[in-house]
């Protein structure tokens, strides 16, 4: 079976180790038959602790770490704006 791969923004980043990423798709709905998105919530192992509020990342399936935890942090795609500015003045102290 292939390791599924889902790209999304995180949602949460309080945790060790843990943040919470938000994949969107989208659902028809049947009774006014119009598209709308829906998001998915996955717990997501983060190693190093890389990923910040608002990231775009790429996240995939993987063993159970924990009760909740079953999707890894590959690579995160596009920080947000806030981390950017966060290094930047950590870098000019």
């Amino acid at each position: 079976m292939a390791i599924k791969r889902r790209i999304g923004k995180v949602l949460s980043a309080t945790n060790l180790k843990t943040i919470i990423v938000g994949v969107s798709w989208l659902q028809n709905d049947p009774v006014y038959l119009k598209a709308r998105r829906r998001t998915s919530k996955f717990s997501v192992h983060d190693e190093n602790n890389d990923a910040n509020l608002d990231d775009r990342v790429l996240i995939e399936e993987t063993k159970p770490k924990s009760k909740t935890k079953n999707w890894r942090l590959v690579e995160i795609l596009e920080k947000s704006q806030s981390s950017v500015e966060d290094s930047n003045d950590q870098n000019l102290k």
